[in-house]
């Protein structure tokens, strides 16, 4: 982040953040999965590809307009969870549905095991893998994980992600509310940069 002693307020380093980080793997399966299972010739195929795109490019550009806007960033972040939290999350179900395959209970002895795994760039521990069997290694090889994976496995691996990033988004959100209610947004912060400037003058002066 940007330091905070100038005019322009904390911003940037979108790149370390965790939600970024979910949502530019959800994009890259996405990606992945649509290439394998989805025709391209489709507007169901733009679709995925789009929201999922959105996710990342929000977030990126939430966190850039932080300088000057507090309510742009809260806005631009919520955008970001809207696409992936409503557009894709929906895709990839109606995907399981109308192909006949289960949609995993989120509590579901599966889900919470994949949702485990997500929470790890490369899972820890993971036990020898049998010859033949996909696993889901960690967040860093989800689009891997799809690009081998059954439909069922792949599509429920990435409801887990959107899910993941989905709450760390509305996570984000209320942080960033909470800052924008106790500090104010630019113009309050110019403000007091003029006050301080002005007070730094005067004692200078004397």
């Amino acid at each position: 982040m940007n330091p905070s002693d100038g005019a322009l307020l904390p911003h940037g380093g979108y790149e370390k953040l965790r939600s970024y980080k979910v949502a530019e793997a959800v994009y890259n399966a996405t990606v992945v999965f649509c290439d394998r299972f989805i025709d391209k010739r489709s507007r169901t195929h733009d679709q995925m590809v789009q929201a999922a795109r959105s996710g990342v490019r929000n977030i990126s550009e939430g966190s850039g307009a932080a300088a000057t806007s507090r309510k742009s960033e809260i806005k631009l972040t919520n955008v970001a969870r809207a696409s992936l939290n409503d557009e894709l999350l929906s895709d990839y179900r109606s995907f399981l549905v109308q192909h006949g395959l289960p949609v995993w209970h989120k509590d579901s002895p599966q889900a919470l095991a994949m949702r485990e795994r997500l929470k790890h760039d490369i899972s820890p521990c993971l036990p020898p893998v049998r010859q033949g069997v996909v696993r889901l290694t960690g967040l860093a090889g989800l689009a891997d994980f799809v690009a081998q994976a059954t439909p069922e496995l792949a599509g429920n691996a990435m409801l887990c992600a959107i899910n993941q990033v989905a709450y760390l988004l509305k996570r984000q959100i209320q942080s960033q509310e909470r800052m924008f209610l106790e500090s104010g947004g630019f113009s309050e912060n110019l403000y007091r940069q003029r006050i301080k400037r002005r007070t730094d003058l005067s004692e200078r002066g004397n």
